[in-house]
């Protein structure tokens, strides 16, 4: 179907360096799409980008911190250098805390504030003045959570940022809607890339299995068709909107 074809678009996926950045930003490559690869670590980067220009990509990559405006403005600035334009972005960046409301600290709260909301902010805004300028619209992805819709223990400053991240999605949407900019969140579950490692043999992995319809977690590729999807025309006329995608966690 042809709604679905990158063909010719410029997308900057951030924290493409593992995991669901990774495959998301594969998924739209292996759509046609030219990337800037970027994250806070040099070597993820130089690796996902030597991996994609392997498979025959269009890839730059970038270094850069997305809590820094500067860097952020950079990464924006380096890609339009490079590439001409900017039609989507993919702000995939971010970081949790184990921490329950009642112990969650000041420096806590800032930091995972910063790192899910704040940056996103920033991040897309400039994503959006680019193609504000450029004058031809654009799809703008955010990667939210399930821990916006629901609570779990623990996570108290991530699940209020992603709140945040949802919200400012919607808000996004309507004021930047009438230059023909599209803006929505993914909203990923559980899955079997995570920072302190998975085993499939865990309780406490059993007992989410348990709990989700399709009965597993979810594999990062599995992320990349609805990256495509909200990306390209296939999604034209949507807007606004956070995609749940966990196996069904969320409903029961």
């Amino acid at each position: 179907m042809t709604g679905f074809d990158l063909t010719g678009r410029v997308a900057i996926v951030t924290g493409s360096g593992r995991g669901l950045g990774k495959a998301m930003a594969q998924g739209l490559m292996e759509a046609g799409a030219k990337l800037t690869v970027c994250a806070r670590t040099a070597e993820q980067v130089q690796a996902t980008a030597a991996a994609f220009r392997a498979a025959g990509g269009d890839v730059l990559e970038v270094v850069f911190d997305a809590t820094r405006r500067d860097d952020c403005r950079r990464l924006v600035a380096d890609t339009v250098a490079h590439y001409g334009r900017l039609d989507v972005m993919l702000a995939n960046h971010g970081g949790g805390a184990n921490q329950s409301a009642i112990d969650t600290d000041d420096e806590t709260w800032r930091r995972v504030i910063d790192q899910n909301l704040n940056s996103a902010f920033m991040v897309c805004q400039e994503a959006a003045r680019q193609m504000i300028r450029q004058g031809t619209g654009g799809s703008i992805i955010v990667t939210s959570s399930t821990s916006s819709i629901r609570s779990f223990a623990g996570l108290m400053a991530y699940g209020a940022a992603k709140g945040g991240v949802d919200q400012m999605v919607r808000q996004m949407a309507d004021e930047w809607g009438p230059h023909g900019i599209r803006v929505n969140a993914l909203n990923p579950g559980y899955t079997t890339h995570r920072r302190r490692g998975y085993d499939p043999q865990s309780e406490g992995v059993k007992a989410e299995n348990r709990h989700t319809p399709l009965g597993r977690s979810g594999r990062p590729e599995e992320f990349a068709g609805p990256a495509v999807f909200l990306a390209s025309d296939a999604s034209s006329y949507i807007t606004g909107h956070s995609l749940i995608i966990d196996g069904g966690y969320a409903v029961r």
